[in-house]
């Protein structure tokens, strides 16, 4: 296992980390205030955090659909988030000539799962020498993110995590094989286990995702059973108000109860 630096959290060394925080930017005080609390509620239990949202989503269901404020804007948001809050930052990236930019912003990039196999965008991420999350794509098997790690490694990033987020079964429908945790993990990278994504429902409601939130906490619960050195959380302080992915996403006051339990799991499964 080669543990991953994302600023002061380790993940990858027998600790349960986590990545949480809004799905998208919605305003520059929403980033803020969810940073704030969620800091809060990680620090109460001396856990590691680092603190997601997106700039853009260029993968919603429909044109209309809000995206973010933009990279401009966005990285701006994260970089008073990273400065005032004081916890590492993590944000996605779509296009290779995103990476530099992000990188100067955040302390780490993610890939997203549509775009695990893009070898520019792969590249370009590790290139910043930036600590680099892949998230498996939904039609992938999980040892072939051997590869992908291997792009990120070819360009230099600064640790590579593998992250899985659900494989596509059917029409509209993931489903989690607790197997690929342990399969990617043997692959020598620590694993994060996307709760929220997992229990999407990809295009369901015509014009965007659905998801089923009920769900989410049963397969975290797993997933740490199983081993995995983070765990993922989408949360907002309203998910029926928010402006992506609300219905898989957490709700912000139940964080706490979530982590708390997970805890217990991660602990009683023992550390290797």
């Amino acid at each position: 296992m080669r543990p991953v630096h994302v600023a002061d959290v380790t993940i990858g060394d027998g600790s349960l980390a986590f990545i949480a925080g809004p799905c998208v930017i919605e305003s520059e005080d929403h980033a803020l205030r969810m940073a704030v609390a969620l800091s809060g509620v990680f620090r109460a239990r001396d856990v590691p955090l680092v603190f997601k949202a997106s700039f853009d989503k260029a993968n919603r269901s429909s044109v209309d659909s809000y995206r973010g404020p933009g990279i401009e804007e966005g990285l701006r948001i994260l970089a008073r988030v990273r400065a005032e809050v004081g916890v590492p930052v993590i944000t996605d990236i779509h296009e290779a000539g995103q990476a530099a930019l992000a990188a100067e912003a955040v302390d780490a990039l993610q890939i997203p799962a549509f775009l695990c196999r893009q070898t520019d965008v792969l590249v370009a991420a590790g290139r910043t020498g930036k600590p680099v999350n892949i998230k498996k794509g939904q039609f992938l098997q999980p040892h072939s993110m051997a590869e992908a790690a291997r792009k990120v490694g070819a360009g230099g990033a600064g640790g590579v995590m593998l992250c899985e987020r659900g494989s596509a079964f059917g029409y509209g429908n993931l489903v989690v094989d607790m197997r690929g945790l342990t399969i990617m993990r043997d692959l020598g990278y620590p694993v994060v286990f996307d709760a929220t994504h997992s229990v999407q429902l990809p295009g369901a409601a015509g014009v965007s995702s659905g998801g089923e939130r009920r769900f989410a906490a049963p397969l975290a619960r797993a997933a740490v059973a199983a081993g995995v050195d983070a765990v993922f959380i989408e949360t907002h302080d309203c998910p029926g108000r928010a402006l992506c992915d609300g219905p898989n996403m957490i709700p912000l006051d139940e964080v706490a109860g979530l982590v708390d339990s997970l805890l217990r799991i991660h602990d009683a499964a023992g550390k290797d």
